[in-house]
């Protein structure tokens, strides 16, 4: 197998320059990380493809129009095409997206998704997320996803993170073939991405970060918080090294 990309979400400029120092391959650009990470603003996807385009490191944004759930509305769905048109008209590389329905990926929905998405860009990479993690079968959605045009399906086996959730990435990465790829994510730290990386998985996926500061007592005293957790260039070097070591 080739060597396994190494891609790092962040949420904020301070994280996109650590994720870079660190070797990353790929940024996952969000917002809100606190809630699994929402949609970033244009602004912000600008800021990142100027930064991580100077350094020759991609940049795929999270469609996600609210926290919760995956199970969408036609007018969620709506605004979800519509957020993934504004952030390839900033020359995005790439965007990330599910959506679920009555224990299933929604099909159709996705289906729908996908062709608006092509409508505007033939290249753009597309990434399945860990709404896989959340369905009855993750292994029968490889078929889906691939089907549907995803190159990339982001996954923790089903699990709370990737390394409980190994024997279903192991299946998952088997059933992929060479029809998208798989990356393992979720509760990926040094000590653990040489366990998720003996799945076969094609990419993997972390935040590398350490825990936020503590808030300001006015800023607590008005339900503010928590903290964001801050992007450690020294942890994504680790995963780097893991990486080129494996």
């Amino acid at each position: 197998m080739n060597r396994a990309e190494l891609e790092i979400c962040v949420e904020d400029m301070a994280g996109i320059a650590a994720a870079i120092a660190g070797g990353a391959d790929r940024i996952e650009l969000c917002s809100a990380l606190m809630v699994g990470g929402l949609t970033p603003s244009t602004a912000l996807a600008r800021a990142a493809l100027d930064l991580a385009g100077a350094a020759g490191v991609k940049v795929h944004a999270m469609i996600r129009p609210r926290g919760g759930g995956f199970t969408y509305d036609a007018e969620e769905m709506a605004l979800a095409v519509a957020e993934a048109r504004s952030l390839i008209g900033q020359g995005i590389d790439g965007l990330v997206f599910g959506a679920v329905r009555d224990g299933q990926l929604d099909e159709a929905g996705l289906a729908r998704w996908v062709e608006m998405v092509r409508a505007d860009s033939a290249t753009v990479r597309l990434t399945l997320h860990r709404a896989v993690d959340v369905i009855d079968d993750p292994v029968a959605a490889v078929d889906i996803a691939a089907r549907l045009g995803f190159d990339r399906i982001l996954t923790s086996g089903g699990a709370v993170g990737a390394p409980q959730g190994v024997e279903t990435i192991v299946r998952m990465v088997e059933r992929a073939a060479d029809r998208c790829r798989i990356m393992g994510g979720a509760g990926v730290r040094p000590d653990n991405a040489a366990a998720v990386l003996a799945t076969g998985i094609h990419d993997l996926h972390g935040s590398a970060s350490q825990p936020g500061e503590a808030l300001a007592p006015q800023l607590t005293a008005l339900g503010f918080g928590p903290a964001p957790r801050p992007t450690d260039p020294d942890i994504v070097r680790a995963l780097r090294h893991i990486i080129d070591s494996h």
